[in-house]
């Protein structure tokens, strides 16, 4: 697969085949990934591969605690305590489109909470990539780790699967930390949903929209035509 095409077929799959990914493909994507950049060459990230078991005790306990009502929150801030444009717009688009695209009314709060839900069952993947990063660390290496999680993603494309990057795991590193065992040292940045897409599921079939190049780039010291 073209590199392009590996990045413009990249998309956020929330319903995976049951189908499973073999050891040998994760080892490589992540061997393929690690050639992203980072400052130094420092590499400041762990990716923790959960599957089988592992998974489905890892997705019991974090659900336990987000239909308990428990209190989580991220070791780091992704989001504006405010947001304002041109980010709340384009916010609010993917949101409504993908819970029109299920059929799911903004006032219907029931199964906006049960799509909510769904991230905590990796969207049925069979495979969850855990991101951390050593937490010592400062910006620099929040970029660093952001070139690996698309490195991740583009390389699990060229082997034919889908991902979905879930930044809402970050809520439950307490739960994440306790069920893989994770140093004192590592902060959980994201999940990453791996395998093979449903290509029936509605939700796969929203494909949130991007800017145009003259909307996010401006060229300096070219000649006008």
């Amino acid at each position: 697969m073209h590199v392009d095409d590996a990045i413009r077929s990249r998309k956020s799959v929330r319903r995976f085949l049951p189908d499973p990914v073999s050891r040998d493909t994760l080892a490589h994507i992540i061997e393929v990934a690690g050639r992203a950049p980072s400052g130094n060459n420092i590499q400041p990230w762990q990716v923790h591969v959960v599957a089988g078991e592992a998974l489905h005790r890892l997705s019991a306990a974090i659900l336990a605690a987000f239909d308990s009502g428990e209190e989580h929150q991220p070791e780091y801030t992704y989001y504006p305590t405010q947001w304002f444009e041109p980010y709340r717009e384009r916010r609010q688009r993917c949101g409504y489109g993908l819970y029109e695209t299920l059929g799911i009314r903004r006032e219907d709060k029931a199964r906006r909470h049960e799509q909510m839900r769904r991230n905590f069952l990796f969207f049925d993947a069979p495979v969850a990539m855990i991101v951390t990063i050593d937490r010592r660390l400062e910006t620099g290496s929040y970029m660093d780790a952001g070139m690996l999680i698309q490195s991740l993603m583009t390389a699990a494309r060229g082997q034919g699967l889908h991902t979905c990057a879930q930044a809402a795991l970050a809520w439950y590193h307490r739960i994440i930390r306790a069920q893989l065992g994770l140093a004192d040292s590592e902060l959980v940045l994201c999940a990453i949903a791996v395998g093979h897409e449903a290509p029936e599921a509605p939700e796969n079939h929203f494909i949130t929209e991007r800017e145009p190049v003259e909307n996010v780039a401006t060229f300096h010291g070219f000649e006008t035509d």
